[in-house]
C-alpha cells in the first residue's frame, strides 16, 4: 500500500531535495508518496506556493553545476506532491490525513521552528483548537492518531539542529508531560513513532516562483539508523548510518558555518545588497579570510577528533561548492536569523572541540560569537 508522505515546510530546500528524491524513487516503480505539503506559519507568505502545490501540475527543480569535470545542467519536473494545505485554514483534513493516512512525515520549519510558544505550554483548551508552534501542532495531531488507529510513523526531521530527532523527541516529550497526557500515549510515542536524527546537505540557491528550485549537483540525506527501522524507500542521495556525527558536524561546522562567517563579513562591512557567495569570494583578501578561518581553526579543532583528513577534504569539497559558476546563492538568504545560526554553528563547534580537552586556540571563531553576542545587548 502507498505510504503518503506529510511535510511540514514549504521550503524551495525540501523542493529540491525530498520532494525530488521521492519523485526519483517512484520513476524507479518504488511505492512511495504521494506528499502533502502543509505550511504551519501564519500569514499570507508563501500562499502561493500552497495553492501551486495542490494543482498536482508538479514543479521544475534545475540542477546546475560542475559533476566531476561534467557541467550539468539538467531540469526535472517533480510530480510528488499532490496537494497544498495551510494548518491554520485546513486543519480538520490535517487531522484526518495524519490520523488515517500518512505513514511518514519530513519536516523542515527552520532552528526557529521548534521554538514553544508561551500559548502551546498548557495544551489546547479544546482538541479541536489549532496550537500555534510546530511541535504543538505535531504533538496533536499524533494524539489525534493514537486515538484513531494508533498505527506506528516514521518522522524524519531536517532542519539543522544538531541530533535534530532527539531534540524534536524531547520536546514532545516535554509536552506530553506539561499537557498531562496519559502513560498508554506516552508509551506508544515512544515505541511505536520512530523519530530519526537527519542531516541534509545540498546548496538550493534559487526559488523559482510559484514553485520550483535551482539547486547544485552534490546532495546527501544522511540518516541515522534505529532499531525497527525499515527505511521505506532508497536512493542514491540517501545514506543510513549507525554513526551521524561526522555527517553533521563537518556540515555543520564547514559548510555552514563558512556560509554565516561570510554573511557576517556581508552585514558588518555593507557589501552589495544582491551579492552572492560566488561573488563574495572573487575579492581575493575576503576569500583569504575564509581560508584562514578553516586552516587555522577549524580543520585543527576536527583534528582533536582525528578528523584532519575528512576535514580537510570536505573544505576543499566546499569550496568548489561555493565557487559552483551556475548558482546564485544569495547573501541575504544566508544572513536570515543570523544569531541563532552563529551560535549553532561557531559557538557550539568551540564547546564541541572543549570538550575532547585538546587546546585549540580559537580568535576568528570567538570574535564571530562575541559579535554575535553584542547584537544581542
Amino acid at each position: 500500500m502507498t505510504s503518503r508522505i506529510i511535510q511540514f515546510g514549504t521550503s524551495r530546500f525540501l523542493q529540491a531535495h525530498a520532494d525530488l528524491f521521492v519523485h526519483e524513487a517512484r520513476l524507479l516503480g518504488q511505492d512511495i508518496g504521494p506528499i502533502t505539503v502543509i505550511k504551519t506559519t501564519k500569514g499570507a507568505e508563501r500562499s502561493g506556493r500552497v495553492s501551486a502545490f495542490d494543482s498536482g501540475k508538479g514543479f521544475p527543480v534545475i540542477i546546475r553545476g560542475l559533476d566531476g569535470v561534467k557541467v550539468l545542467d539538467e531540469k526535472i519536473f517533480v510530480k510528488s506532491v499532490d496537494q497544498g494545505l495551510v494548518a491554520d485554514n485546513d486543519w480538520p483534513e490535517v487531522h484526518q490525513l495524519f490520523s488515517n493516512q500518512a505513514d511518514i512525515v519530513i519536516s523542515n520549519v527552520g532552528e526557529s521552528g521548534y521554538a514553544i510558544p508561551v500559548a502551546d505550554e498548557t495544551g489546547p483548551s479544546q482538541w479541536g483548537q489549532i496550537p500555534v508552534g510546530f511541535p504543538a501542532k505535531l504533538l496533536s495531531l499524533l494524539v489525534a492518531r493514537f486515538n484513531s488507529n494508533g498505527k506506528p510513523m516514521l518522522i524524519l526531521p531536517c532542519e539543522l539542529i544538531s541530533e535534530n530527532g532527539k531534540v524534536l523527541r524531547g520536546l514532545l516529550d516535554q509536552l506530553s508531560d506539561r499537557w498531562h497526557l496519559d502513560d498508554a500515549f506516552k508509551a506508544w510515542l515512544t515505541t511505536k513513532i520512530i523519530i530519526c536524527d537527519t542531516l541534509v546537505d545540498r546548496i538550493v540557491s534559487e526559488a523559482i516562483d510559484p514553485i520550483g528550485a535551482v539547486a547544485e549537483p552534490y546532495a546527501l540525506w544522511a540518516i541515522k539508523r534505529v532499531s525497527n527501522l525499515n527505511f521505506p524507500f532508497s536512493h542514491p542521495a540517501i545514506v543510513l548510518t549507525d554513526d551521524l556525527t561526522p555527517f553533521v558536524r563537518l556540515k555543520l561546522h564547514i559548510l555552514n558555518l563558512g556560509h554565516s562567517f561570510l554573511a557576517e563579513i556581508w552585514q558588518s562591512e555593507n557589501r552589495p545588497s544582491k551579492e552572492t557567495v560566488r561573488e563574495i569570494l572573487s575579492v581575493d583578501e575576503i576569500k583569504a579570510r575564509l581560508m584562514a578561518l578553516y586552516s587555522e581553526e577549524v580543520i585543527p579543532g576536527f583534528g582533536c577528533y582525528n578528523m584532519t583528513e575528512e576535514a580537510t577534504a570536505y573544505v576543499d569539497k566546499t569550496i568548489t561548492r561555493f565557487q559552483n559558476p551556475f548558482l546564485n546563492h544569495l547573501l541575504s538568504d544566508i544572513a536570515q536569523n543570523h544569531q541563532l545560526k552563529i551560535e549553532r554553528r561557531a559557538a557550539d563547534f568551540i564547546k564541541w572541540v572543549k570538550q575532547s580537552n585538546v587546546s585549540v586556540k580559537f580568535t576568528i571563531l570567538q570574535q564571530l560569537v562575541d559579535r554575535s553576542q553584542l547584537r544581542k545587548v
